[in-house]
């Protein structure tokens, strides 16, 4: 029976020892699939920061088209083109004095924000629409001038209201 149990140890110990080597290399092929990732992590974080930076440098030509393309429609580009803005923002919006602000007179324009925001407040809205009914009338009077004559009496002349 001795000889029974040293063979039974000995088959333990074998299979412990198999069990051993075993582990060990699927310890191995762990560390392996491990380094491998790590290195397919690596890639992809530089492929994101490559494709971010592209990204990055596409919004910015993108922005500076935008913003070249603004200056030229709000800037000098002529009597037609700032009696025209001026006109629709001055029907659309005239209550809040935007068209006032295309055409450089900033002082009126906060004088008709204001006028709108906290006397409207206060009047429940009676200031508002007395300044939107300005800026209607004042659209339209843009709109049905002459360009020479918007021009001259807006752009050169100064003119601040109607």
């Amino acid at each position: 029976m001795s000889e029974d149990k040293k063979d039974l140890g000995d088959k333990a110990e074998d299979a412990f020892d198999s069990a051993k080597e075993k582990a060990k290399d699927l310890g191995e092929k762990a560390d392996e699939k491990f380094e491998d990732a790590k290195e397919a992590t690596k890639d992809f974080a530089e492929d994101a920061k490559e494709k971010a930076s592209d990204f990055a440098e596409d919004a910015k030509e993108i922005a500076k088209e935008f913003t070249e393309s603004a200056k030229e429609a709000f800037s000098g580009a002529g009597g037609d083109n700032k009696k025209l803005i001026a006109g629709i923002l001055g029907i659309v919006l005239g209550s809040l004095g935007v068209h006032k602000f295309i055409l450089g007179y900033t002082k009126e324009g906060i004088i008709m924000l204001a006028v709108t925001l906290v006397l409207g407040f206060f009047t429940c809205g009676i200031g508002a629409s007395l300044m939107g009914l300005l800026g209607l009338v004042e659209g339209i009077l843009y709109l049905t001038k002459s360009d020479e004559e918007f021009y001259n009496t807006y752009q050169v002349g100064q003119k601040p209201w109607f």
